[in-house]
């Protein structure tokens, strides 16, 4: 063994006995992790990112002081999170196999032909937690092992609702935003939920539009809407508009909510 290979494992060895994991380019493809060393390493390392932000943190890095997401490296990386430069988290360097990325196809309810929000099956759905909400229609979630199309992290605008403003960069808080957006927070903040999709997979800021589903099988898009926290929003076609429609009319007839 020459002098630099055992200079490289050393120096690897001092680095995961700290706590950390570093992957390195080495001249010798002995030196080069295995495939399967790397995917390990990728899902099991543990890293932090915050809400707005473009890096993944170490734990306790100063950077995290307002909000703290967990996340695996694999999928820190995958989203486009680059190292933090303060607290220098493990570097993935090395391009991750094919079998380690999930290529199933998102829950589409327009090609299931789902005729109804109450048909649609759980099972197929991509399973998201919720990390944080904006506004009574607007909740972002975290997702391990994401599908390609989508990101660990993403910001989710509810297909079919619309709720009174709160948070509108140039509006007032509009007349029963506060107990909308409340409605979504007590409801969903936290929690496991199931995402499905239909013709349109974002919209113009970027946002994933989808369906909610609660773990009781419940449409939230909908609940929203029955309880009359909102309005269907009928802009653009979607699977179940005139179900939602009908929801928004029997809001409006038992004096629901906003309607009230």
């Amino acid at each position: 063994m020459n002098i630099k290979r055992t200079f490289v494992i050393s120096a690897l060895s001092a680095v995961i006995a700290a706590g950390a994991f570093l992957f390195i380019s080495a001249t010798n493809d002995d030196d080069v992790p295995g495939p399967d060393e790397q995917n390990f390493l990728a899902e099991s390392t543990v890293v932090y990112v915050t809400k707005s932000g473009k890096k993944y943190h170490l734990d306790g890095c100063s950077s995290l002081s307002r909000s703290k997401i967990a996340m695996s490296l694999e999928d820190a990386v995958r989203s486009g999170y680059g190292p933090c430069a303060n607290c220098h988290p493990p570097v993935l360097s090395l391009q991750l196999t094919p079998e380690s990325k999930i290529s199933a196809e998102l829950y589409r309810v327009n090609r299931e032909n789902v005729a109804s929000s109450v048909r649609a099956d759980l099972s197929k759905m991509v399973q998201a937690e919720v990390v944080h909400h904006v506004d009574g229609d607007t909740v972002k979630v975290t997702m391990v092992n994401p599908p390609p199309e989508l990101k660990a992290l993403e910001t989710i605008r509810m297909l079919g609702v619309d709720t009174p403003e709160t948070v509108h960069p140039t509006k007032d808080v509009e007349y029963f935003g506060i107990e909308a957006s409340d409605f979504t927070k007590a409801r969903l903040l936290g929690k496991r939920v199931y995402l499905a999709f239909d013709w349109d997979l974002r919209d113009s800021y970027g946002r994933l539009l989808c369906y909610i589903y609660t773990e009781d099988g419940d449409c939230f898009n909908k609940t929203v809407i029955t309880n009359g926290y909102g309005h269907a929003y009928t802009r653009f076609s979607f699977r179940f508009r005139d179900e939602f429609r009908a929801a928004e009319q029997e809001a409006r007839n038992h004096k629901r909510g906003l309607w009230g």
